[in-house]
């Protein structure tokens, strides 16, 4: 043999050696069990989709539809005439039509429940191409976040240069604006391509009340009926993503002038009522303060993006405020708070009406602290908005996990961003048919007989537990270059599961690195004790372990527990950005017991 020769077949077996996966040694048991001779027929795999997948409602026909898929695989053995090879079945399993969620779930919550019922997908400063100092203003973040079904979009409006018309822009930065009404007309395109619930626009907003007016008239005539304008000044309590489907709401602070009178007219209405006031009832008793002498959220002098909203740079004495005001007011569904006081004052539930509250990270994690019951009390029936604080100027994020746990809807995240954070809030859309709209648990709804409610802290017995297999990954071959990981070398992949949830919960496992090798065979079992697995995600990860420099990144998904397939899946993987690879997957196995 010629050293040509001997190098071209050198490279071939390598290559054949590198990206063609050997079946793990539970898949070649499990097929020898479920098959005859050879042959998986479509009763044996009917069987096994049954037995081992948990799949309890699966029928003959569903079985007979994977192999007749599977036909026209035509580069596969896959057929012994009868039925499948243990090439087609492992294909099978390690392939799009086996994934860990199921494709035909869809919508499967209840959306009749009141807003304030559920979990939204909600972005923050939705209209940032990057960072938050100097990048560009567009309507292209919009329109991607919406096409992730993304269902709350906020934009800050100012004045334009010339004062005669609207700009979306981060104020007091450098960023370029972007026109207010390409904004809305993008909105109105792409609302509803990946959902038909409703959209929430939340606007913080700097302009003058002759540009309210202006607003005004272009929200009413870009949406038109689309537009949600409830026929009472406030609401008592919030309709559903049911009723609301294919519509817009708009969310903001009422005018000061509009909060003022409403102020007066309230108080009016109190004097005559003769009876005792409850509000004392709905109070637990209050947590401890954070260590290191944080102040009580709301006591702080840290302002946020939402206390400066309607600032008085507005000519207050002027008549013209009171005849340009009713057509803004009326756009807005959801009023938002405008917050004054302490925490204590503005987290007290009114029975008469709900409303929007806006915390930023820092407040929130106080608030926790202080008064982490009573915002669960809040929250069943009014929506609290959590975001950023104002110094991640690199559009970094927070952990979601804070705000979910004490029932907070509206957890805002930078989605032109990227990280754990997104992973995670990616992660929890993906349920209900990532329609952006997830049924929060009965849990954080009810309060007991003693007005006790749901503590995230406290300890609780485990309900399930979660036993997931890593058997296997491939795709890598294909989906990166030959020297992405190593110059000289097959890469040395590790993998880390875990999961995101209550504190008691939370906590990530990793495989051993299985070294020089582009499709590793782990084999390794985690288990996972759940005391809340309705609030659980599983976090899966993999990385290139590498001596000298940090480790490379080589995929990531997270999943919502509470929606896992039994059995034994395939699980795609994504980039850094949550853009999912054409071909990176994971074999895994998931069990509750």
């Amino acid at each position: 043999m010629s050293k040509q020769t001997y190098r071209v077949c050198f490279c071939f077996r390598r290559r054949f050696k590198l990206h063609v996966a050997e079946p793990p040694g539970e898949v070649k048991r499990l097929f020898v069990q479920y098959s005859e001779n050879g042959t998986m027929t479509v009763d044996h795999l009917h069987r096994f989709l049954v037995e081992v997948q948990k799949e309890e409602r699966a029928t003959r026909e569903d079985a007979q539809a994977i192999v007749d898929s599977l036909r026209e695989l035509k580069h596969l053995n896959i057929l012994h005439r009868k039925g499948l090879s243990i090439e087609a079945f492992f294909r099978y399993l390690f392939g799009d039509m086996n994934p860990p969620l199921s494709p035909d779930h869809g919508v499967g919550h209840d959306m009749d429940a009141p807003l304030s019922h559920y979990f939204i997908y909600t972005g923050h400063n939705s209209y940032l191409t990057g960072n938050q100092i100097s990048s560009n203003c567009s309507d292209v973040p919009i329109i991607k976040a919406l096409e992730r079904g993304v269902r709350v979009i906020e934009l800050d409006i100012w004045p334009n240069s010339s004062k005669d018309n609207i700009d979306v822009l981060h104020g007091g930065t450098l960023t370029t604006p972007v026109e207010l009404i390409k904004c809305l007309r993008s909105i109105k395109e792409h609302a509803f391509v990946a959902s038909e619930y409703p959209v929430i626009i939340t606007l913080e907003d700097h302009i003058t009340p002759e540009l309210q007016a202006k607003v005004a008239e272009m929200v009413t005539q870009t949406y038109g009926d689309m537009l949600f304008c409830p026929g009472s000044e406030v609401l008592k309590e919030f309709p559903s993503p049911e009723s609301l489907k294919k519509h817009i709401i708009i969310s903001t602070k009422p005018p000061k002038k509009y909060l003022e009178a409403q102020e007066i007219k309230e108080k009016e209405i109190k004097q005559q009522k003769s009876k005792a006031s409850t509000d004392e009832e709905a109070w637990g008793k209050e947590l401890p303060e954070l260590k290191g002498g944080d102040s009580v959220a709301g006591d702080s002098n840290d302002s946020d993006e939402e206390d400066n909203n309607h600032e008085e740079v507005l000519h207050d004495g002027d008549k013209a405020q009171s005849d340009v005001m009713p057509g803004y007011v009326r756009l807005i569904a959801i009023h938002a708070m405008r917050r004054k006081g302490e925490l204590k004052d503005y987290l007290r539930v009114n029975p008469d009406k709900v409303t929007r509250l806006s915390l930023n990270e820092q407040k929130l994690e106080k608030a926790v602290a202080a008064h982490g019951k009573d915002l669960i009390r809040f929250t069943q029936r009014n929506l609290l908005r959590v975001f950023p604080k104002s110094t991640r100027f690199d559009s970094s994020n927070y952990n979601p996990m804070i705000g979910w746990r004490y029932g907070a809807q509206m957890v805002a995240l930078n989605m032109q961003g990227h990280g754990r954070p997104l992973w995670l809030m990616h992660g929890m859309f993906r349920a209900n048919g990532g329609c952006g709209y997830v049924k929060k648990p009965e849990f954080l709804m009810k309060s007991g007989p003693d007005n006790e409610v749901f503590d995230p802290k406290a300890k609780l017995p485990v309900k399930t537990t979660l036993k997931v297999t890593v058997y296997m990954g491939e795709g890598w071959y294909y989906d990166f270059h030959r020297t992405h990981f190593d110059a000289y070398s097959p890469p040395d992949f590790y993998a880390r599961v875990g999961i995101a949830g209550v504190p008691a919960d939370t906590g990530m496992k990793r495989t051993k690195t299985w070294e020089d090798n582009w499709t590793p065979a782990w084999n390794e079992e985690f288990e996972f004790p759940l005391t809340v697995p309705e609030l659980a995600l599983l976090r899966i990860e993999v990385h290139e372990y590498d001596v000298s420099e940090k480790d490379d990144f080589g995929g990531q998904t997270c999943l919502p527990v509470w929606e896992l397939r039994r059995g034994i899946r395939s699980v795609p993987l994504h980039n850094y950005e949550g853009e999912k690879y054409p071909s990176v997957r994971l074999l895994m196995r998931f069990e509750f017991f």
